[in-house]
C-alpha cells in the first residue's frame, strides 16, 4: 500500500510475505479492522518501510528468500528506534520449535497460514492494544521523570539557598565584610580558570569543576555556625589552647553538615567538591595543617585553591594591603603554607582578582 491510502486515524500495520497472494489477503482483513496496511516482498524492503512508515506492528513471514523474517526480527530489535514495535509471525508451519524461536527473539505471537480472517484480527487486535497500552505507560513515566527531575532541581536549589544562608550568617558572625562570599566566588573561579590553562593542572580542572568551586567556595567556613560568637570574632592570637581547638572544629562541623545533603549524582558533585573545601581548606602544603595533617598533593585541588584565595582575599579586605604588598607576603609562606605552583599561577592572573 503506498502512502497516499494511508488512513490519518488507523494503526499501520507493516505485511512482510514474497507470496503476493498471502500479502493481498492479509490486506483485506487489516483493511476491514479499519486499520492500514502497508506491504512488503522481503526482509530488506520490510527494514526500508519500517523507517519510513513507522508502523504500530509488523506481520512478518518467517520463510522468505535472502533475509528470513527471524533475521528481520533479530535487526529490528537491536535498533533503539524500532525494538518496541510488536512482531507477528506469520508461517504455514506449526513446528513448535518454530514457534519457540520465534518468541525467543523478540516475537510477540504467531500465527499459521490458511489465514482465519476472525484469528488474525483478534491476534491482530490484541497485539495493538497491548502496543498501545505499552507506549502510553512509556510516556507517562517519561513524563513523571520530567517531573521528578524538576522536584529534585527545585529541592537541590532550596538547599543550596539554605546553605549560603547558614554561610552568610556565619560570616556575618565573624565580623567579615558583606561582600566577602562574592570576592571568594570570584576570585577562586579566576584562579581555577588560570590553573586550567597551566600544564601542571589542565587534566585536573575542567569547566564543570570550575563552576563547582565557584559555587562552592563561599561554603568554606559554614561551620562557624556552630562555633560561639564570642570566639568567632576573637583575635586568633589571643584564644587560649581551648578556644582554638573549638575554632579548628568548623572544618568538621561543616563537613558533617555538608555529608548529610546528597541527593542525587548531579548535586552530589557540587556537595563532594563542598566537603572538600570545607574540610580542608585550612590544611597546609607542608603537613601543618588542620584537621587532618595532609601533606603536598593529597590536599584536594578546591581546598588548595579556597585556601590561597581566602588569605589574599581576607588580607585586601578593608583595603588596607594592596594587592601587591598581600603578594609578597603569601610568597614567603608559598611552599610552606600553599602549593608554589598554584601561588605562581596566582601572580600571573593577580590583576584580574577583586
Amino acid at each position: 500500500m503506498t502512502s497516499d491510502k494511508i488512513k490519518p486515524d488507523g494503526e499501520k500495520i507493516l505485511i512482510v510475505d514474497d507470496v503476493e497472494t498471502n500479502r493481498l489477503v492479509l490486506e483485506a482483513i487489516i483493511e476491514d479492522m479499519g486499520c492500514s496496511p502497508i506491504l512488503a516482498e522481503d526482509g530488506e524492503q520490510a527494514l526500508e518501510m519500517t523507517k519510513q512508515y513507522s508502523p504500530q506492528l509488523i506481520l512478518s513471514d518467517i520463510s522468505m528468500p535472502g533475509m528470513d523474517g527471524y533475521e528481520l526480527c533479530r535487526l529490528l530489535k537491536k535498533d533503539k528506534r524500532t525494538k518496541d514495535i510488536p512482531i507477528v509471525f506469520i508461517s504455514a508451519f506449526d513446528d513448535p520449535m518454530d514457534i519457540v524461536e520465534g518468541f525467543l527473539i523478540g516475537g510477540e505471537d504467531y500465527i499459521t497460514k490458511p489465514f482465519i480472517t476472525e484469528v488474525v484480527q483478534a491476534r491482530v487486535g490484541v497485539q495493538l492494544r497491548l502496543h498501545q497500552a505499552k507506549m502510553e505507560m512509556m510516556e507517562m513515566n517519561r513524563r513523571l521523570q520530567i517531573s521528578v527531575n524538576e522536584q529534585l532541581a527545585q529541592m537541590e536549589l532550596e538547599k543550596r539557598n539554605i546553605l549560603f544562608a547558614l554561610a552568610n550568617i556565619a560570616l556575618q558572625n565573624s565580623s567579615c565584610e558583606s561582600g566577602y562570599m562574592d570576592r571568594i566566588r570570584h576570585n577562586c573561579r579566576i584562579l581555577a580558570q588560570g590553573m586550567q590553562l597551566s600544564p601542571l593542572f589542565e587534566d585536573r580542572i575542567s569547566d564543570t569543576y570550575i563552576d563547582s568551586i565557584e559555587l562552592a567556595a563561599p561554603l568554606c567556613d559554614i561551620g562557624n555556625i556552630g562555633i560561639p560568637m564570642e570566639i568567632l570574632r576573637k583575635n586568633e592570637l589571643v584564644l587560649t589552647s581551648e578556644e582554638a581547638e573549638i575554632l579548628r572544629s568548623h572544618t568538621d562541623i561543616g563537613a558533617r553538615l555538608l555529608s548529610d545533603l546528597y541527593v542525587n549524582s548531579d548535586y552530589n558533585e557540587f556537595i563532594s567538591t563542598a566537603i572538600d573545601i570545607v574540610r580542608h581548606h585550612h590544611e597546609n602544603w607542608d603537613g601543618s595543617g588542620y584537621p587532618d595533617k595532609l601533606k603536598g598533593n593529597a590536599i584536594p585541588i578546591a581546598a588548595q585553591i579556597v585556601s590561597i584565595m581566602n588569605r589574599y582575599t581576607a588580607m585586601t579586605e578593608k583595603g588596607d594591603v594592596s594587592r601587591e604588598k598581600a603578594l609578597d607576603i603569601m610568597k614567603d609562606e608559598a611552599g610552606v603554607k600553599y602549593n608554589p605552583d598554584i601561588y605562581g599561577i596566582c601572580c600571573k592572573i593577580a590583576r584580574q582578582l577583586n
